[in-house]
């Protein structure tokens, strides 16, 4: 057993969120490990662009209010408590409402050694008109 170090909080790219977005990698593991955890917190307003992740994902959601989206689905307002899963390959978004911060942990897997797939598949921006805005906040 290992106390894991902690790193620094990482502000999210702008190709891959829009507003401000911070994650903390929780656990990156290693070898036969592929999971991965992150802290996920989104200012109001804030959110990912469209993604996939080759093995899918987990959202558990800590505080706040925000959304979640597949592509060509409904817009679903999540709270603290509420878990998501997003299966291999869906196309996604998830975010803060415009008058709330969201936090979740993010939990997914890396590839197998030796793929040429990506983890995580990013897209385009979830652009103003297919964010939900003030008028819908969770």
């Amino acid at each position: 057993m290992e106390t894991l170090p902690r790193g620094p909080s990482t502000k999210g790219p702008t190709e891959w969120f829009t507003g401000d977005v911070y994650f903390d990698v929780y656990y990156r593991g290693e070898e036969p490990s592929r999971a991965r955890l992150n802290l996920v917190r989104f200012a109001p307003g804030a959110r990912t662009a469209w993604h996939s992740h080759a093995v899918g994902q987990t959202l558990h959601v800590t505080e706040g209010a925000g959304y979640v989206q597949a592509r060509g689905g409904e817009v679903v307002g999540i709270r603290p408590g509420d878990t998501i899963h997003t299966p291999p390959g869906q196309e996604h978004w998830h975010g803060a409402t415009a008058s709330n911060f969201m936090s979740h942990l993010a939990l997914w897997e890396g590839v197998a050694p030796g793929s040429d797939e990506p983890e995580t598949t990013w897209g385009a921006l979830v652009t103003d008109d297919e964010y939900p805005g003030s008028s819908r906040d969770a």
